[in-house]
């Protein structure tokens, strides 16, 4: 039986708080003609977020508790489709009320995992061969206000071999919210991608809800047999909506203002990521923005504990040097017999360009040698960096050996003689 209160204590920005009994934390209620979820629970004092927020909301509107947690539909009518952060339509498209399920449940039982060991090919070289993205991984893109991390995401949404894309955007430009739209409307992968988006002019409340249902969602794809990616950015945006809500409830700050419990928030969602033992699989791939650059910013730093690894987006493409993921090596031994070895290689070579791109830059004599590392650098970055190129991983890798012979003798590359007479593109010295 559904309770009806008509006295509201408190309206503290999009918080309310009434008194009520038999209310469980997480359950739906309607605030007037509004929908809101219970946050906090101090004996009878009930305080509730209102999703569309509190303007107009009055101290003697009605309060129905429904007795359930937010649910989400889900059913292959999903797909195409794009949602707000409360689940509500904003493609002008029929809301969905079939099979409705819970939003926000427990990660899966460790029992029901599998360890990671499948590849997924994205069609970008940085990620493909020196960062490989591996099934049920959960991995932030470090990076900062103006680089094209959102263009990296929509790229990583068409090109990446999967089943089923969930793309979950907070605070978003409005002009970045068309981008996704367009971008994969355009080239047909809308088709099996869903999408939550909150952008910067919606309520904040309904930021925070975002990868839940997103989460939500993909889970339910994964359980019926699909290798699932979920996209979200930014999770900087998510964190401050959460520090946001924290003030409302006038909780103690944190680090930076950031709630106390901002490790769990976070951990909690990343570690939905998972590969079942006999369905589908999650993987994660979620924008952090480091705000002045800081790494040791609250966000960042606490994803960085969570996590399994990082890609770092500067300067327009992904670093070669403090990108890592840690469960590559899971992965690029059963790729083709020459991927790690060559994939060391080269990001030994670019480490030596760095170098002699110093040296030249404060005017030392450069040696024949160092002639050799820049124009090995300039190829790398051009070929292989650059994030406009599009190429398989068999393909990236036959590049890779294609700039090692343009600009070095194979005894100078440190690679295994083996490896040089099967692969190298001119012909190996006897001697070797």
């Amino acid at each position: 039986m559904q309770k009806i209160y008509t006295k509201i204590d408190s309206i503290v920005g999009n918080v309310v708080t009434v008194r009520a009994e038999g209310v469980r934390s997480g359950d739906l209620a309607l605030v007037g003609d509004s929908y809101a979820n219970v946050i906090k629970l101090d004996r009878d004092k009930v305080s509730l977020q209102v999703f569309a927020g509190t303007q107009g909301v009055s101290t003697t509107d009605s309060v129905r508790f429904l007795g359930r947690p937010m649910m989400v539909s889900f059913t292959d009518n999903l797909l195409g489709r794009i949602f707000d952060g409360a689940g509500v339509p904003r493609d002008n498209g029929p809301a969905l009320t079939e099979n409705m399920i819970p939003v926000g449940g427990p990660s899966v039982n460790p029992s029901k995992r599998t360890v990671p060991d499948k590849m997924i090919h994205t069609g970008i070289p940085m990620i493909d061969v020196f960062n490989t993205l591996v099934e049920s991984q959960k991995l932030p893109i470090f990076s900062v206000s103006g680089e094209p991390y959102n263009r990296l995401l929509a790229r990583i949404a068409m090109q990446a071999q999967v089943d089923i894309i969930v793309l979950g955007g907070m605070g978003l430009k409005y002009d970045d919210y068309l981008f996704f739209r367009e971008t994969l409307e355009k080239n047909g992968a809308m088709g099996h991608t869903v999408m939550f988006i909150h952008t910067a002019s919606d309520p904040v409340v309904e930021c925070t809800l975002v990868p839940d249902l997103s989460l939500a969602v993909a889970e339910q794809f994964a359980l019926t047999g699909k290798r699932v990616l979920v996209l979200l950015t930014d999770m900087t945006s998510y964190a401050d909506a959460q520090k946001e809500m924290a003030i409302t409830m006038e909780q103690v700050p944190s680090n930076r203002g950031y709630p106390g419990d901002l490790y769990s928030v976070l951990a909690s969602r990343y570690e939905k990521a998972v590969d079942f033992e006999d369905a589908g699989s999650i993987t994660i791939l979620s924008v952090t923005t480091m705000p002045g650059d800081d790494v040791t910013h609250p966000v960042p730093d606490n994803t960085g504990y969570i996590t399994e690894g990082q890609y770092y987006l500067k300067d327009g493409h992904i670093e070669p040097f403090g990108s890592l993921s840690r469960l590559k090596q899971n992965v690029n031994g059963k790729t083709r017999d020459d991927h790690r070895a060559l994939m060391d290689c080269m990001i030994r070579l670019y480490s030596s360009y760095r170098e002699s791109l110093e040296k030249q830059s404060m005017g030392f004599a450069m040696t024949e040698w160092d002639e050799k590392l820049l124009k090995y650098g300039a190829l790398f970055e051009s070929k292989l960096m650059d994030l406009s190129v599009n190429i398989p991983l068999e393909e990236a890798l036959d590049l890779g050996w294609e700039i090692l012979s343009d600009c070095f003798e194979p005894n100078e590359t440190g690679l295994k003689s083996s490896l040089l007479n099967e692969r190298w593109r001119k012909p190996v010295p006897e001697n070797m």
